[in-house]
């Protein structure tokens, strides 16, 4: 099993901070209508310190605001280091990614990465490297708003089972690291790493084009590939992803 009852509360909760932080729906204490299937969670978030109550509302800690800021630190890297493996072409060795900037539309990339030739190495490179494979599937599906908070009946969504199940699917059925072979891994994982900052460039390159340039950009260039330059090793693992979320 992929994704266990501490995942789920986990990633609830990501859903519901993130929805306090960001978005504009109140979590009331009382009277609380479609809300009421999250009383539990709530309560259970407000016991361990994450959440409190103003008035007639939750609202969130200091010690949930840190929880929340440790995980969009790893939701930054996801979509940095770990998306780049999206699709992959393993009997070329091949990066759909390489060509990401020839295409000039989101719909002529989809449709480029839509090719079969692609498969998706992301939950081997999570297993390789010992980072939770669920987290990187539940990253995915924010990525994609699949937990989409405006829409009509979502807090039933987010505490039925359809989403888990899916994730534990997604899990269950990728391609693992032992069905490439650990030379075959540590060659993609370095191609990749390559490629990440290569795109990395290219973007600030472009971000700098499209500026009136103060000599600033250039610094900024530099500090970010240098942040990103230990992944050179393949074997390399943030910090960031070796720090507890919740404590339940």
């Amino acid at each position: 099993m992929f994704i266990t009852d501490d995942n789920k509360k986990t990633f609830k909760a990501i859903i519901l901070l993130d929805e306090m932080i960001n978005g504009s729906h109140p979590f009331k204490t009382i009277d609380n209508g479609d809300d009421k299937v999250l009383e539990p969670l709530f309560i259970e978030l407000m016991s361990k310190g994450y959440v409190q109550t103003s008035g007639a509302n939750y609202q969130i800690t200091a010690k949930g605001q840190d929880v929340y800021n440790v995980f969009m630190k790893r939701y930054t890297e996801y979509l940095k280091v770990y998306d780049i493996f999206s699709f992959v072409d393993l009997e070329k060795g091949e990066f759909a990614f390489a060509r990401y900037f020839d295409f000039d539309s989101d719909d002529a990339w989809a449709n480029f990465t839509k090719d079969e030739r692609f498969d998706d190495l992301r939950i081997a490179v999570a297993m390789f490297k010992k980072i939770d494979p669920a987290e990187i599937v539940f990253m995915s599906f924010i990525n994609e708003n699949r937990f989409d908070t405006s829409a009509t009946g979502w807090q039933m969504d987010l505490v039925s089972d359809n989403s888990w199940k899916e994730i534990e699917e997604i899990c269950s059925t990728a391609i693992k690291p032992d069905e490439v072979g650990e030379d075959a891994m540590l060659d993609m994982i370095s191609q990749g790493s390559e490629l990440m900052i290569k795109l990395l460039e290219e973007e600030k390159e472009q971000e700098q084009n499209n500026n009136t340039g103060s000599g600033s950009e250039t610094v900024v260039e530099e500090e970010t590939v240098q942040y990103y330059e230990p992944y050179y090793d393949p074997y390399y693992v943030s910090p960031v992803w070796l720090l507890p979320l919740f404590l339940w």
